[in-house]
């Protein structure tokens, strides 16, 4: 079985200023995931939970030692993210949206072959590491061992 993150991977997540990019920027963190960025075009400069908001991968890519993004963008604009993510050498790519067209996903896994990338999606939790690392929006609580960081009233 291939370990496809671990502690050293550094996670990206675009999207990250809308509703669905926060809550689970925060999860992740929570479960001990390196998120070192969020990108959100029009919103750069900003921070979201002391998470840097950058404008593009590129610019994220230069200020932090990112190798990993995680797509929470809306399905018209998955295949530009996944493929700006790839562009920038971000050689793990999950891809939490859903309703992505049939095409866009295909130019998204071909290039990702032709790239060297690890595409995780479309329309997926996510990947994880128990007990590592997380990425995608899978419960914690579903981690054994893990509840505690959600769910503080629970016993051990």
């Amino acid at each position: 079985m291939a370990i496809m993150v671990d502690e050293n991977t550094r996670v990206i997540v675009q999207g990250m200023t809308g509703h669905q990019g926060r809550y689970h920027a925060q999860a992740m963190r929570a479960f001990g995931t390196k998120v070192v960025a969020g990108v959100t075009p029009g919103k750069g400069g900003r921070e979201v939970d002391g998470i840097p908001v950058y404008e593009s991968v590129r610019e994220a890519t230069e200020n932090t030692d990112a190798n990993a993004s995680v797509i929470f963008v809306p399905a018209k604009s998955a295949k530009d993210a996944v493929i700006e993510s790839m562009d920038n050498d971000l050689r793990t790519v999950v891809v939490i949206t859903e309703r992505i067209p049939i095409h866009d996903s295909m130019e998204m896994i071909e290039y990702g072959k032709l790239s060297g990338t690890r595409i995780i999606g479309p329309n997926c939790p996510g990947i994880a590491s128990p007990g590592i690392i997380k990425i995608g929006i899978m419960p914690t609580a579903s981690f054994p061992g893990d509840a505690q960081a959600w769910y503080p009233e629970a016993e051990r």
